[in-house]
């Protein structure tokens, strides 16, 4: 009798700010066909260590190992986690900071994000935060200018708003330095300066990068089959 094949781990997927789970649909429907379980997680956009404690609640609820997946933010946030069945983590135009580090900080270490100027006039919460959103006029040049007007525009009416807070918490944990990691992100970055994702993605040792030519801070949801392909590379080299 042949021996029966190890299970698949599962993808777990973790959007950013100013987007939602949908936006990784194209890539969930690739890993699908191809056999993974994939769970997209609802990123609570509230502060490092909140999101990442609730991606771990998550994870720890998964038998199979993880392969955590972050996009923008949300690189902070698999940065931050800490469950034990995470085996990979692929950062797909996203944030790897060190300890110490924030998103604020390190999209400013290197010119080019020009996300300051294009963002509305912040929301004050109750409890005294700023949540942060994308002017929507803005939206499609600024955050997903290679997908089509329409989709954009769609994005940016249903885009989930980060607070102010989250984008300057600093972290306090490095995944990176334990478990390998992947990146792929577009040399057409807006809002995290490609030079910044370069340099992330060098520190952090990773074991395969690839940069999309033209492709914006939404490479998840304007090349699926690059960002699918990466997930997959990471997926078979647990």
């Amino acid at each position: 009798m042949a021996a029966s094949q190890p299970a698949k781990p599962t993808i777990l997927l973790v959007h950013g700010a100013f987007a939602d789970a949908s936006s990784w649909n194209g890539v969930i429907s690739i890993l699908k066909k191809d056999g993974y379980d994939v769970v997209a997680v609802a990123n609570p956009l509230r502060g490092v260590k909140n999101d990442a404690k609730y991606v771990d609640d998550i994870a720890n609820g998964i038998k199979q190992p993880v392969v955590l997946v972050g996009h923008s933010y949300g690189g902070s946030v698999i940065t931050e986690a800490q469950a034990s069945n995470v085996k990979a983590l692929v950062y797909v135009a996203a944030f790897a900071p060190d300890v110490g580090e924030s998103a604020s900080t390190l999209s400013g270490k290197f010119p080019g994000s020009t996300l300051g100027a294009a963002l509305a006039t912040p929301v004050t919460l109750a409890d005294g935060g700023k949540d942060l959103y994308i002017q929507q006029s803005r939206f499609h040049d600024q955050f997903a200018a290679d997908v089509s007007a329409a989709q954009a525009a769609s994005m940016a009416a249903g885009q989930r708003p980060i607070t102010e807070a989250a984008l300057n918490e600093a972290t306090g944990a490095t995944a990176w330095k334990t478990i390998p990691s992947w990146f792929i992100y577009g040399d057409g970055d807006k809002n995290i300066p490609p030079q910044a994702l370069q340099f992330m993605a060098e520190r952090a040792k990773s074991r395969y990068t690839e940069v999309v030519h033209g492709g914006s801070h939404v490479v998840m949801t304007s090349n699926p089959k690059a960002v699918a392909k990466v997930i997959e590379r990471a997926a078979t080299n647990l």
